[in-house]
């Protein structure tokens, strides 16, 4: 049975804040989050169990997922137990998002991924963990297979519909395909464009996005000078409410069951949660 995210969640790094002065801001969030209609939050950048707790706790509905859990900084045996006293707690609540993120982060502890990745999955079999509250970050066809066998599904970051339907076609019918979209409310083309490369420039440097948009018939001119107009309106949606619903549309055609939300803001660090933007972005939606 696929996890109960709706159609869609938002995504957003700072929600896994781990400042004590933080924490009534972080559960505000989460519970208008809920209010707002969305049916998960996605803890972005390295997020572990325990910051989804907090969240979880201050809900009652909503679906609070890590996108994604590193696995070379958790030991699944860890991760397992932190997983079962949440689950106990709150049965069904919290979704297992797990990625092998990238060798520049890792650093000397990157080896072997996807054999990395599956004695992970073998290691949470063993302490418990139903596969089927837990999901990949897959962006290439052994990683969706594993997405596909091992897990709900998977929570593929940075890709364009084109992804979405060659990842659906890999998944088949069955599985959850939860892709992270970034979303820009900004009607004027060069302004959009230029906060989308904003957050876009860490991305050119690292290889696993590189080379999966190169499989998607991306060229290197599309990847240099911050990204050709081609890629950056591949990877976003921008524009009126009207163009964002109809890139939305885009993906769900594609196969997406759910799409991951981040929100992009002029000006706006990553430790700051655009509320304001979250509670228009639920108009958009919705509409």
């Amino acid at each position: 049975m696929k996890p109960s995210v709706g159609r869609y969640g938002i995504w957003h790094a700072a929600l896994r804040s781990e400042d004590p002065a933080r924490a009534g801001e972080l559960a505000e969030t989460a519970a208008e989050l809920e209010e707002l209609g969305y049916g998960a939050i996605w803890l972005g950048g390295s997020s572990g169990v325990e910051h989804a707790a907090p969240l979880v706790a201050a809900t009652s509905s909503i679906t609070v997922a890590t996108g994604i859990l590193p696995i070379w900084s958790y030991e699944a045996e860890e991760t397992a137990a932190r997983f079962a006293d949440l689950d106990a707690a709150h049965p069904g609540r919290f979704l297992l998002g797990l990625g092998v993120s990238h060798a520049a982060i890792a650093g000397e502890r990157y080896r072997r991924p996807y054999a990395a990745m599956v004695q992970y999955l073998d290691d949470l079999d063993k302490a418990g963990v139903p596969a089927d509250r837990r999901v990949l970050a897959a962006l290439g066809p052994r990683m969706l297979e594993l997405s596909r066998d091992r897990a709900a599904g998977a929570h593929p970051y940075l890709v364009t519909p084109e992804h979405t339907a060659q990842a659906r076609a890999i998944l088949g019918e069955g599985p959850l395909l939860a892709p992270e979209l970034k979303v820009i409310l900004e009607a004027d083309p060069d302004r959009a464009r230029a906060i989308a490369r904003s957050a876009l420039a860490l991305y050119l440097t690292l290889p696993n996005y590189t080379n999966t948009w190169l499989r998607l018939g991306f060229t290197d001119d599309d990847l240099s000078h911050g990204g050709s107009d081609r890629l950056v309106d591949a990877l976003t949606a921008w524009g009126t409410p009207d163009r964002i619903r109809h890139r939305l549309a885009d993906f769900h055609t594609a196969g997406a069951d759910h799409i991951a939300l981040q929100l992009l803001v002029e000006g706006q660090n990553r430790t700051e949660l655009p509320r304001a933007g979250w509670r228009q972005l639920a108009e958009v939606v919705a509409g």
